[in-house]
């Protein structure tokens, strides 16, 4: 199994050929990526000026729960006043002023490919931010919440802190019957990965189908046999800030695309498997046919004759 990249393959390989290659050429592309984001990179006004939107339907969550201060801290005066028409956010980027040198080009062109990663990390954040508080004598306790994303049209991530652990509960919804069997055997390698030696550090995992987990009951939310429930407990030694906390947040991100993705591998692998075993069938019962004895013969002159 693979690890699915944090980043946009297409706005890196955009900016690269711009920053590095220098070039300058007028574009105009709408880029579509996981859990329904838009992106439209164009030059509206200038060769040399990179606009990059962002649409995203649950964009005015994440600004609830911080996500503007994590964009101005990001990317500070590339973030515009005011977004393109139908975006949510708009980076402009002047390719003339932006940075020369190579360790500043890769920082930005990285940068700018995680927006998406970035804007879902406010709600991670403010829920590391809210655990550290309650292990702080010197703050009173925070009034913590459970903060809810409904990044795609019928699923959610839900998160929330407390005083020893952060919870971050996925909901997934499968809607073909063979992904369910599959799902359920993904997840519950989830679940029994940590009972390994070499694993007992790892962020305890339970999984549960049908019924919201106890922090969801209190939000009335329907019971359906096509939802599933994936909830992560992460403790203080993985979210240390730092490198830590930051591969956390990135890795945690992409647990549904993770999930289903190697769901559709495993599917087409079994498939091939299939496909295969069904042609060895096919010769085993092609060597097996009888011959015809009474098939008509042909002489060397021409003549036919059957067998008596």
């Amino acid at each position: 199994m693979i690890l699915l990249d944090y980043y946009n393959v297409i706005l890196k390989d955009a900016l690269e050929s711009r920053l590095k290659e220098g070039k300058r050429d007028g574009i105009d592309m709408k880029v579509v990526d996981f859990d329904g984001v838009t992106y439209n990179i164009s030059t509206p006004e200038s060769k040399n000026v990179l606009h990059i939107s962002l649409q995203w339907g649950c964009y005015q969550e994440l600004v609830s729960h911080g996500a503007t201060d994590v964009l101005q801290r990001e990317y500070g005066d590339y973030l515009a006043s005011t977004p393109e028409p139908n975006y949510d956010v708009t980076l402009v980027i002047d390719l003339d002023k932006a940075p020369t040198d190579a360790d500043g080009q890769d920082a930005l062109i990285r940068k700018v490919s995680l927006l998406k990663r970035n804007l879902l990390a406010a709600p991670f954040e403010r829920a590391f931010e809210e655990q550290a508080q309650y292990e702080d004598n010197e703050k009173p306790n925070p009034t913590s919440e459970l903060m809810a994303v409904h990044y795609r049209s019928e699923e959610a991530i839900y998160v929330k802190s407390s005083f020893d652990r952060v919870t971050v509960i996925f909901s997934t919804k499968f809607k073909d019957e063979t992904d369910k069997i599959f799902g359920k055997v993904f997840l519950q390698e989830f679940v029994d990965a940590r009972r390994r030696p070499a694993l007992q550090n790892a962020p305890q995992v339970l999984y549960s189908t049908r019924e919201p987990p106890m922090e969801l009951r209190h939000l009335g939310l329907q019971d359906s046999h096509d939802t599933s429930y994936v909830t992560f407990v992460l403790f203080p030694q993985h979210f240390v800030k730092g490198d830590v906390r930051e591969e956390t947040i990135s890795r945690i991100q992409i647990f549904r695309d993770y999930l289903h993705y190697h769901i559709k591998c495993s599917k087409a692998y079994m498939h091939t498997r299939m496909r295969a075993r069904v042609r060895d069938f096919l010769k085993v019962l092609n060597r097996a046919k009888p011959e015809n004895v009474n098939a008509e013969k042909k002489t060397v002159s021409g003549r036919t004759f059957r067998r008596s």
